[in-house]
C-alpha cells in the first residue's frame, strides 16, 4: 500500500511541475470547468477526427491534483473513440469514488489509475474529475461552464 502511495504522489508532482498538453489549440472546441469550493478553473480543447480524439489539451489554474489529472487525462485519451472515452470517465470516476473497481479496470486505465489515491480525500474527487467533466460536455456538444458544487 505504501508503493501505491508513493506512486500517487509521485504522478501528482510529476504532472503537475510538467504539465503535458498545457497549451490552448486554436480553432478547438472548449469548454471551461470551475470548481467553487477551491478555486479549481480548467479550460479543455478538443478537436475529434473520424469519431476519435485527434488531440486534446487544458489551461487553467487550481491545485496540484486538478492539474495532474488534467495532464495525465490528455495524454491518455488522444486516439480513443467518444465511446472509450466515455468508458475511461466512468471507470476512473469509480476508482476515485472509491467504488468496487475490477483489476482489468484498474488496468485499462494505465497511468490514471495512480490517482486513485485521491479516494483517501472525498474533498478532492471534484478536483480530480474536474476536467473530465468540461471534456464530457464538449463530447455531448456543451461549451458552457462546468460547475462542481
Amino acid at each position: 500500500m505504501h508503493e501505491l502511495s508513493e506512486l500517487y504522489q509521485e504522478v501528482i508532482l510529476d504532472h503537475n511541475r510538467r504539465p503535458r498538453n498545457f497549451r490552448a489549440i486554436e480553432k478547438a472546441r472548449s469548454a471551461e470547468g470551475y470548481n467553487p469550493l477551491c478555486g479549481d478553473r480548467i479550460t479543455v480543447y478538443l478537436e475529434m477526427d473520424s469519431g476519435r480524439v485527434a488531440d486534446v489539451s487544458f489551461q487553467g489554474t487550481g491545485c496540484a491534483i486538478s492539474q495532474a489529472s488534467a495532464s495525465v487525462m490528455t495524454t491518455v485519451l488522444k486516439g480513443k473513440t467518444v465511446d472509450e472515452v466515455e468508458s475511461l470517465f466512468e471507470k476512473f470516476k469509480e476508482l476515485v469514488t472509491g467504488s468496487s473497481v475490477s483489476e482489468a479496470d484498474v488496468d485499462a486505465l494505465g497511468e490514471l489509475a495512480a490517482l486513485g489515491g485521491v479516494r483517501e480525500f472525498p474533498t478532492r474527487v471534484k478536483c480530480a474529475t474536474l476536467a473530465w467533466h468540461a471534456l464530457r460536455s464538449l463530447l455531448h456538444g456543451d461549451r458552457t461552464v462546468v460547475t462542481t458544487e
